[in-house]
């Protein structure tokens, strides 16, 4: 399969959903009850419009950003997405490398089937870590200590999975725990002959190694599988928890996931370096807010000099144009990389950054930009106002009801 070929993100998901069983591809593609909220994570970009600026020098143009102390080329990072191996084997560690020779953040989930112990050596300054808070204390505080041996610099907290979601397509694929390939999923699989190969070979369900020290000696994929689905969701995991793992980490403490305005601004208080704006690529509540709807009253809440990276819908470098207008730091993806991986291994995550990359510098050159980071509501447009005041939008943003910023 020729990934040059693919000319924009959404070819990537048809190369994948080639390459893939449709269990496999569902699991990337889908999102809770009825995904009205993947639908409304993509209209919110779509009710903006770029208002360019011409006559200006764009001949050299500018898309790094910093952020918690490190230069990255381009505005743009891998979010973190569970089960990479179950697509192509060793997906992590592709994802990995390609976020490292982009110079982009690659956000290591904790159900990654590679370890943060084996993921940090292919990717030292590109790798952050995220973690979800279990039941079990004593584990919270060695995956905390596990990340600080392995000399992660930036620890990411989510905390948007209080239970579990009802994610309709797995039902109706039969995606359960434990795992199993029943024969319709075989049936189906068999239309996928190089995808089945590599999951016989690589001998079925991967391992999800983050978690296979707290499993009995000789646990089975599955049985660790069924071990993590004991401690997480954890329904009780509240504000001291933070509050321990602010205390026992000393780098940047990243907390995906909030987004109510009054949630960050107590996230900083309590010491938060950043926040990832999130509803977890609408997996969770299909009832939720898009992330770029509550951006500008989160922004208000925590202030200029707070990191917010935009996660869930982006799908275009016009999207992270759009967000760094409304205030967002950077962005950050998932599905694309996966369907990138799942389509032509590393390659395929590399095309997946290389296409944002390119569309990110051709739209700051047709909105008259230089510098990203130069970006501001003076770029933005939208139809309900349609008209500035010395070159600022005047576009009042809705705050959900209760929410004082």
């Amino acid at each position: 399969m020729n990934l040059q070929s693919a000319i924009n993100l959404e070819d990537l998901r048809r190369m994948a959903r080639r390459k893939l069983p449709r269990i496999a591809f569902d699991f990337i593609d889908g999102g809770a009850d009825d995904e009205l909220c993947l639908a409304r994570n993509r209209e919110a970009f779509e009710r903006y419009r770029l208002l360019p600026r011409y006559l200006r020098d764009v001949s050299g143009r500018e898309q790094g950003v910093s952020l918690f102390g490190t230069r990255y080329a381009s505005p743009i990072g891998i979010s973190p997405t569970g089960l990479a191996g179950l697509f192509r084997p060793d997906a992590d560690l592709m994802l990995a490398a390609a976020a490292r020779e982009a110079n982009v953040p690659f956000l290591l989930s904790s159900a990654a089937n590679a370890a943060l112990e084996d993921a940090m050596p292919v990717a030292p300054g590109h790798v952050w870590f995220q973690m979800y808070c279990t039941s079990d204390e004593a584990i919270n505080a060695d995956l905390v200590a596990r990340a600080r041996k392995a000399q992660v610099r930036v620890l990411v907290v989510s905390v948007d999975v209080p239970v579990n979601s009802n994610r309709e397509r797995n039902r109706r694929n039969g995606f359960s725990r434990p795992f199993r390939m029943t024969l319709p999923v075989v049936l189906e699989a068999l239309g996928h002959p190089a995808w089945v190969l590599r999951y016989l070979r690589t001998g079925g369900i991967p391992m999800m190694r983050n978690w296979k020290p707290y499993a009995s000696a000789g646990a089975s994929a599955g049985e660790v599988a069924d071990l993590y689905g004991t401690l997480t969701p954890a329904p009780m995991v509240n504000w001291e928890h933070l509050r321990r793992i602010r205390a026992s980490w000393s780098g940047p403490l990243v907390i995906k996931g909030l987004m109510h305005p009054e949630d960050a601004r107590a996230a900083v208080r309590l010491g938060a370096d950043g926040l990832v704006l999130s509803n977890h690529g609408g997996r969770q509540l299909d009832a939720a807010p898009s992330p770029l709807d509550m951006l500008p009253a989160v922004r208000a809440a925590v202030g200029t000099d707070i990191p917010i990276l935009l996660d869930s819908g982006v799908r275009r470098g016009s999207d992270a144009v759009i967000a760094r207008c409304l205030g967002a730091t950077s962005v950050i993806f998932g599905r694309p990389t996966l369907f990138g991986v799942a389509a032509g291994g590393q390659a395929g995550a590399a095309r997946a950054l290389q296409l944002m990359r390119n569309e990110i510098d051709m739209v700051l050159a047709q909105v008259g930009c230089r510098r990203f980071e130069d970006l501001d509501a003076n770029f933005l447009w939208t139809p309900s106002t349609g008209s500035s005041k010395g070159g600022k939008v005047e576009r009042p943003h809705a705050q959900p009801a209760g929410v004082r910023s």
